[in-house]
């Protein structure tokens, strides 16, 4: 992919280093507030994804910087699995900045799937609804919207009841042996197989990402095990209790054969109580609008509303 756009004169770009975490975050914080009305992140968050394993910053992050060495812009290219799908991501209010952004994401991405040796791959990325030039600028290059992300949130204003564990399930809190994580990573695996975009990490990565997310400790996993079958999960952080006192549960799932009972329920309002009991405002977490089961209306029907929507955009490339 030939470059077609140019940086302004005196712009810079180079690699971010955890140091730069802080300006990142006010830059990053400032295009969120102007589009969706707060900064929908944390220092620490930023930090945590400039050393996320599977991320080298080195190749795959772009931070420019204006003449007094500020960030206006920064852009990310993640490889996922084999890179066969790659996920990119573009900040900056300077339009040739976001253009320029989106062809060096784009040309990492090709020489990623170079590298593995693909001929095509899938590059998605996630927008806000809200962020019309961002969604035009994909647009213009052959993305197309498809998934839906609704973030449903609950807020606890009164008394909320430890809901009664279901008939013949045993609840496992924590994961503090290396077989319950190993258990763990299968079920997600298998529950979330068939998302849009979701590509199972390597196991090692997958322990090497949670260990390294400042915002998680395995005291926040909650297997669900039935005749000694691990069945259902939920995968919590903290990571909107800086910025909102809201738990979050970054992942639940429960295994198709095991739909329909009520597990996911349970685990939602078992998290609602846990969290009131930790003093939280409120609860969490982020749905697919077209995931393989219908969750929507369930998370509805717990008393969550939805509070942002973002879009899935996807392009299938050709390698050259």
């Amino acid at each position: 992919m030939a470059a077609t756009v140019a940086l302004p004169r005196g712009y810079t770009v180079r690699p971010p280093a955890p140091s730069d975490a802080e300006a990142l975050f006010e830059m990053l914080a400032d295009y969120n507030t102007g589009l969706i009305g707060f900064a929908d992140g944390t220092v620490e968050e930023v930090a945590d994804r400039i050393v996320e394993p599977g991320f080298d910053r080195g190749t795959d992050g772009f931070l420019v910087l204006a003449g007094d060495n500020l960030p206006v812009g920064y852009g990310t290219t993640f490889g996922k699995g084999d890179r066969q799908v790659v996920g990119i991501q573009v900040w900056s209010r300077q339009p040739v900045v976001a253009d320029w952004l989106y062809e060096r994401t784009m040309h990492r991405a090709q020489e990623m799937a170079r590298e593995r040796g693909h001929t095509e791959i899938t590059v998605d990325t996630d927008v806000y609804r809200a962020d019309e030039p961002l969604g035009a600028l994909l647009a213009d290059h052959d993305f197309t919207a498809g998934t839906t992300y609704h973030r449903m949130q609950v807020d606890h204003t009164g008394l909320v009841a430890v809901p009664a564990t279901p008939a013949g399930v045993v609840v496992r809190r924590g994961a503090f042996d290396d077989a319950t994580r190993l258990t763990a990573h299968e079920v997600i695996a298998d529950c979330l197989r068939g998302r849009s975009g979701f590509v199972v990490r390597p196991h090692e990565e997958w322990i090497e990402y949670l260990e390294a997310t400042s915002t998680f400790d395995w005291s926040q996993l909650t297997l669900l095990e039935i005749g000694g079958r691990a069945v259902a999960i939920r995968l919590c952080d903290d990571d909107h209790v800086g910025s909102e006192n809201c738990g979050h549960i970054r992942v639940l799932g429960v295994l198709e054969e095991f739909r329909g009972r009520g597990l996911a329920t349970f685990l939602l309002r078992d998290a609602f109580a846990a969290d009131l009991a930790d003093g939280r405002a409120g609860t969490i977490l982020d749905v697919d609008s077209v995931e393989p089961t219908p969750t929507l209306d369930l998370y509805l029907s717990v008393g969550m509303n939805p509070t942002l929507v973002s879009d899935g955009w996807r392009r299938i490339v050709a390698v050259r």
